[in-house]
């Protein structure tokens, strides 16, 4: 749909609209299965399974920025809709992958948590601020990681594309990578306390420092940061709700992507409020890991 409607009409807008909904639907639906899939893999440390899983969406966000920016470079810019066409194949083989894959039931049957046990638990509201936060944590950053090396480094598009998204997913990929093999030693809480805090510093490193470099340093620091937020609540919440289900990971994946949303969001209209001022909006987007951390805090100790 991407690489072929907007052929079909001088409007090409609605047709890119229709596009991105249709993959969202379907990304989303990915989202929220994979996680339980693999949450109900019987493995011993299901924490690093989980790190490990969500280290390969950062290797498929370098794999797709490196080698789409290449294929752009090589064929030109008008050729983004035979593009477009091309990576279709991926997700047409992972359909096919798919139908193989064993899947093992989460829950007892009938025994899960219905929806109204889920939002009237606390603890349960605890871990959706705490996916919303965790993913405006991550994505404020990295959604502006490309425009930000642009303007603080003076480069072009291509080169902030694979300097910044790419510098950020491969940091916060080492981060997954190494949860899934030392994670066993570290309490989840007390992980993401001190991502938390990093996060913080990073972003007031990159929204401040006078030194180019040092900015893309705090660009890199955030995605060192933000890797083990996202599995790492899921983790938690598997383990504090056994029967929470496929439900339960839907939820949390809906409060996660709402975080994705409205962290570049609010940097984006903090920064326009301020003449366009990214640095001034990587500040205000401080607010969601400060947010994550008290939220972690106020979990308690016998849930970390």
């Amino acid at each position: 749909m991407l690489g072929v409607l907007p052929t079909l009409s001088e409007n090409a807008f609605p047709m890119l609209l229709s596009a991105v909904v249709v993959y969202a639907v379907g990304g989303g639906i990915i989202e929220v299965l994979i996680s339980p899939i693999a949450e109900a893999c019987p493995t011993d440390n299901k924490s690093a399974v989980m790190s490990l899983l969500h280290s390969f969406y950062c290797w498929g966000t370098m794999g797709v920025v490196i080698i789409s920016t290449l294929f752009l470079a090589v064929f030109g810019k008008g050729s983004w809709h035979t593009l477009a066409c091309i990576w279709a194949l991926l997700p047409t083989f992972n359909a096919v992958f798919f139908s193989f894959v064993p899947v093992n039931p989460l829950t007892e049957e009938n025994s899960a948590m219905s929806l109204k046990e889920l939002f009237t638990n606390k603890t349960f509201i605890i871990f959706i601020f705490l996916m919303v936060s965790a993913g405006a944590s991550e994505q404020a950053m990295s959604q502006w990681a490309s425009y930000f090396v642009e303007s603080a480094l003076g480069v072009p598009k291509a080169i902030g594309d694979i300097t910044g998204v790419c510098l950020f997913s491969l940091m916060m990929g080492i981060a997954r990578v190494g949860h899934s093999r030392f994670g066993d030693k570290l309490k989840l809480r007390t992980c993401l306390i001190a991502s938390g805090s990093l996060s913080i510093a990073s972003y007031i490193i990159a929204a401040l420092s006078p030194y180019s470099v040092l900015s893309l340093v705090g660009c890199a620091l955030c995605g060192l940061a933000a890797g083990i937020l996202w599995p790492g609540v899921f983790s938690m919440a598997a383990e504090h709700f056994p029967k929470g289900g496929t439900l339960m990971f839907a939820y949390l994946a809906l409060a996660g992507d709402l975080g994705c949303s409205s962290g570049p969001t609010l940097t984006g209209f903090v920064s326009s409020a301020f003449a366009d001022n990214l640095n001034i909006g990587l500040l205000a987007a401080t607010i969601f890991p400060l947010i994550l951390i008290i939220s972690a805090l106020s979990l308690k100790k016998s849930q970390s």
